[in-house]
């Protein structure tokens, strides 16, 4: 039992405990019950809607407000959470709370899990992990009360608040709303509110921690410099730079669609296409209708779906950090260069061997995904982009659909989850899982050049 088996077999674990949880018939409001069409249909909705949030991912194929009853809420939200911090860290917390001291495979197995560098200080770096989520998914709460409570009550606003608190930090799209943010689309509050907690429960914890030492460095010693990591500048600058490119791409494509920005005034249409820039990373809530946008503003958000959150974060896709070795190889290709640099740091062949499978691996899993979705629906006359929108959302465990999930066939939609599963685990870390620990080689062969371009 490797330390990749361990990770991917205890996902599946809590998947499998989420499905019983949310079968039983205390999950299930009468209204819920009605719409079984039989046990198949049954376990499928359990098991699709488990996945999704432990992978938190947000695609669901039932109507969560009128499906599950106040105890099935509160079982997704659970499992949203745990699903964001991680199987290993949730249960590495766990065995903390119990008083067990960490042995050293328990140590890597942090490590493999939080893609982190090191193996030292692994108590307080899960400790630090659950206070940062808990920081911000309170001061969430409260934010998001002053929005609810005026339009659904005390009680129901407090829920609502803490419900969408949770999957707005843990990058999961489930909403308790029918239309999901759409009524919200000019509340600058929600917006605002909800943006932050994206933004950063997607940058990973140890960019929200160093960031806070650099800040604390410099509130107590002004003349002291604090020297960034060049992960941290990797991050921040790819994430600021998609957050720019994404809410002008939208706010040119949507400007005169009359389903989506063309109603809202100018400083609205800049908050709405500012707010599907950052949802689209990872997140899965909208404030737009996704089935109204243009094909243009489709196939935008096809890829910044695609790149995702960052490394050690509560987001999917192939990660900020990849995404930039690839176009830094491509900038050292076109220049003649034989060495990555980045922020005057070379960067290890390992590192670009590593970002090379992730890539071509996703796209592989992508491809075969929506391959698979579009033989099993050729009667459903679904338009292409839309099966594809399907396959990368779910893969970067982002949440947005055009509407298409609930109506797929049965076949699709356990495509759909095998898919999440990938996306959630990381298609490395699942094929190192298949495959078991690796032999070292003892033999190195000559080289050879070829053609290539």
């Amino acid at each position: 039992m490797s330390v990749a088996r361990t990770i991917c077999l205890g996902f599946l674990a809590v998947i499998a405990v989420g499905t019983l949880l949310l079968m039983l018939p205390v999950s299930i409001s009468s209204e819920g019950a009605a719409t079984i069409a039989g046990p198949v249909d049954y376990f499928v909705k359990a098991w699709f809607t488990s996945t999704s949030a432990v992978c938190v991912t947000g695609l669901s194929i039932v109507n969560i407000r009128e499906f599950y009853s106040f105890f099935g809420q509160i079982v997704l939200c659970a499992l949203v959470q745990v699903g964001g911090l991680g199987y290993m860290t949730a249960t590495t917390f766990l065995l903390l709370l119990l008083g067990r001291r960490l042995n050293l495979r328990d140590k890597i197995a942090i490590q493999q899990s939080l893609d982190t560098t090191g193996i030292a200080g692994v108590k307080q770096l899960i400790t630090s992990i659950i206070s940062v989520t808990l920081i911000f998914e309170i001061t969430g709460i409260f934010l998001l009360l002053a929005v609810f409570i005026p339009d659904l009550g005390w009680s129901e606003g407090l829920w609502y608040a803490i419900f969408h608190s949770v999957n707005s930090f843990n990058n999961a799209g489930f909403s308790l709303f029918d239309n999901n943010y759409i009524n919200y689309v000019t509340s600058p509050l929600l917006n605002f509110t909800v943006i932050v907690l994206i933004i950063f429960g997607g940058i990973g914890y140890e960019v929200i921690m160093e960031l806070y030492l650099g800040i604390r460095q410099r509130l107590v010693n002004q003349k002291a410099v604090f020297i960034f990591s060049l992960h941290f500048k990797l991050v921040t600058s790819t994430t600021l730079f998609l957050l720019l490119v994404g809410t002008l791409a939208f706010f040119q494509t949507e400007y005169n669609n009359p389903l989506t920005l063309q109603p809202l005034s100018f400083s609205e249409k800049l908050m709405a296409a500012f707010f599907q820039s950052v949802t689209t990373r990872t997140a899965g809530f909208n404030t737009l209708d996704m089935a109204g946008m243009t094909t243009a503003a489709l196939f935008i958000t096809i890829a910044l779906m695609f790149i995702g959150a960052s490394p050690g974060s509560t987001g999917g896709g192939i990660k900020t950090t990849t995404s930039r070795l690839l176009i830094s190889c491509t900038t050292a290709a076109l220049q003649g260069r034989d060495e990555i640099i980045c922020y005057k740091r070379q960067i290890p062949v390992s590192l670009i061997i590593k970002a090379i499978g992730v890539t071509v691996g996703s796209l592989l899993v992508v491809i075969i995904s929506t391959t698979l979705i579009t033989l099993s629906d050729q009667g459903q006359n679904f338009n292409f982009i839309r099966i594809f929108f399907e396959a990368v959302s779910a893969f970067a465990t982002v949440g947005l659909s055009t509407g298409i999930t609930a109506e797929l066939s049965l076949p699709s939609q356990i495509v759909l989850i095998g898919t999440m599963y990938i996306g959630r685990v990381g298609i490395l870390l699942l094929m190192a899982a298949i495959r078991g620990t690796p032999e070292p080689q003892a033999i190195r062969y000559p080289e050879e050049n070829l053609l290539v371009g």
